[in-house]
């Protein structure tokens, strides 16, 4: 057994809550932009004073509507800047939030609104709205229904809010905002079910707090006021999303929101962020699309020598001695032919990014530091109120997913599970004892995924204990490394590895749609039709190095000796991921059984 900590960089308060910030930057940051808003097409900043207003008077809405302490409201939206706002404003009534996908269905709608016991519900859009009134009979405890952006032409529903509560005196706000405490609830954030229901993480106010607040300390540099700036395009309903969103306002930082990641590329440049937040697949795109338009272009091998040159130099300066003068030259000059092209693209002003959700790998993360871009990768879970574990901005090694927050503990069971201890924790499941039982002992959550830790503390994980696969020569497999290996072609959407109980190790691959029919024009092949593409022996040889290389990461018993390629991608709507991209792996392996079956018989 192995454990290591750091010691707390934050205090939480005891008998404060998260409505203390936006008061706090109201009083000590008043004309500091700590929010970007998007209106007509331009950004627009908004003050703490101003928020603080905004906040205030929706609040006043709720209260009016009878919300009490206490009381869930359920929030259904893309991010935007009227999430944060109706966050705020809900605990500034004494609620609790309970944010909902905005792609969720009806179902899942009805559950996580009755299980949470919701009293109100906010949505975006109309097909939101149809969607919740189509399981409204199920909800009898759901008194209200607003829209943040009717087609109707009727009132928003913070307009509407604003009106409703423009009776409620300030005295009324001040002591509903100060009900809560510390140990409050503050959300029932809930998972993304790769199996089962989803279950209610309830995270307190101090979750918040000290995950937030050990963050901003350890990344001071990246969370300075009045300069930096964060822009937002997670799902606030991710916990990621909703720590960026805290996180930036504690610091305070302006946070700006994109609902819409295709047209992120203009909104980079456009907001200018000084520090960017995504999950690996982000990082692939951008490492991908720069290569295929490079090649497009008649600049691939340039390319190609700029990204070997990008990660000896980040290797280099883990070495005694850094680079050397020839390495230096090099990368002088594909820093002008390249990579300030690329951080161009990501805004200009970011010097570095924080990555969560799952492995970037060591290849991009070298590539991104070699090209003055560094990706700080982290890992956590709903019950970790995000990063439990994160790279400093200092002291980053790449292929691990870093130290501790400071304040917690991180420790590796006998049997390679990792455990966490710490006031970040959520405090239990709700409406679920047995759950919290099984997850909570003696302080310590079991999060269910291996790793190992470093002499200095830095974690890597290894896999999950409930994905462990054992072939029928009774060799131990664990998905995730080659998965992750293999994924990060840019012609691969997906990777499942299959085996248990099977005489090798095999895997079912998805094409990325996206990057196909660039493949498809490069190598002259855009008369093809998808399925004639998907059978193509180039396109399969292309899918063969990947699995290759992706073999080099594992030993020969969990080398992929066998794949087969799917005709589609995995999507949400498919049944076959979570919101947050996690493979159902269970639901993938009935509904491709056949596929599986062929790899061993065919």
């Amino acid at each position: 057994m192995r454990e290591f900590s750091l010691p707390a960089l934050y205090e939480v308060p005891a008998d404060g809550n998260l409505t203390d910030l936006i008061r706090r930057n109201a009083a000590q940051h008043p004309d500091v932009a700590v929010v970007g808003r998007k209106r007509n097409g331009r950004w627009e900043d908004v003050t703490a004073t101003v928020f603080l207003a905004e906040v205030r008077a929706a609040a006043k809405g709720l209260i009016a509507a009878g919300v009490e302490p206490g009381g869930r409201v359920a929030l259904m939206s893309r991010t935007r800047y009227e999430w944060t706002l109706l966050d705020f404003a809900i605990w500034t009534a004494g609620g609790v939030t309970v944010p909902v996908y905005e792609t969720s269905s009806p179902e899942q709608i009805s559950w996580i609104l009755s299980d949470s016991g919701a009293v109100a519900c906010l949505v975006e859009t109309d097909a939101h709205a149809e969607a919740v009134a189509s399981v409204r009979d199920r909800l009898p405890g759901l008194a209200h229904l607003w829209q943040i952006e009717p087609s109707d032409g009727t009132e928003s529903a913070v307009a509407a809010l604003t009106a409703a509560g423009a009776a409620v005196d300030d005295a009324t706000v001040d002591e509903r905002s100060s009900a809560a405490n510390a140990d409050s609830p503050a959300t029932i954030v809930y998972t993304s079910g790769t199996t089962g229901r989803p279950k209610g993480c309830v995270l307190t106010h101090r979750s918040f707090f000290a995950e937030c607040g050990n963050v901003v300390e350890r990344l001071r540099p990246m969370f300075r006021t009045g300069e930096g700036s964060v822009l937002l395009f997670l799902p606030l309903a991710h916990v990621l999303g909703r720590l960026v969103e805290v996180a930036a306002l504690m610091a305070p930082i302006k946070l700006g929101h994109v609902s819409d990641v295709k047209t992120l590329t203009d909104e980079l440049a456009s907001f200018r962020p000084t520090v960017v937040l995504g999950v690996p697949r982000v990082f692939e795109k951008v490492y991908n699309s720069a290569r295929a338009q490079a090649v497009a272009t008649g600049k691939g091998k340039i390319f190609d020598r700029a990204a070997d040159v990008a990660g000896a130099y980040s290797r280099a300066l883990d070495e005694k001695g850094g680079p050397s003068l020839g390495l230096r030259l090099q990368h002088k000059l594909f820093d002008k032919l390249v990579y300030g092209k690329l951080r161009a693209a990501l805004g200009g002003r970011a010097t570095h990014a924080i990555s969560g959700g799952g492995p970037l790998g060591e290849r991009l993360g070298h590539f991104f530091r070699g090209l003055g871009f560094t990706v700080l990768e982290g890992y956590g879970l709903t019950e970790s109120c995000a990063a439990t574990t994160f790279n400093p901005y200092d002291r980053p090694k790449i292929g691990t997913v870093g130290q501790p927050l400071p304040g917690s503990v991180v420790r590796i069971a006998d049997d390679g599970e990792v455990l966490l201890h710490g006031e970040h924790l959520f405090t239990g499941y709700w409406n679920n004892e047995q759950a919290t039982a099984e997850s909570l002992a003696d302080g310590w959550f079991h999060t269910g995924d291996l790793g190992t830790l470093d002499v200095d503390g830095y974690l890597s994980i290894t896999g999950r204990k409930k994905e462990i696969l054992v072939t029928a020569g009774g060799k131990n497999v664990a998905p995730a490394v080659i998965e992750d290996r293999i994924r990060a072609h840019a012609l691969i959407a997906e990777c499942m590895v299959v085996g248990d109980g099977r005489p090798f190790v095999g895997a079912l691959l998805t094409v990325d749609e996206e990057f196909l029919p660039r493949w498809a024009k490069e190598h002259g092949k855009e008369s093809l039709s998808h399925d004639a593409l998907l059978s193509d022996p180039d396109l399969l040889a292309e899918l063969q190095s990947a699995v290759d290389d992706g073999n080099k990461a594992v030993s020969k018993a969990e080398s992929v000796r066998r794949f087969r390629v799917l005709k589609h991608q995995f999507t949400e709507e498919s049944g076959h991921v979570t919101p947050s991209l996690k493979l159902k792996r269970g639901v993938v392996a009935k509904d491709f059984a056949d596929e599986i079956e062929a790899i061993y018989t065919k």
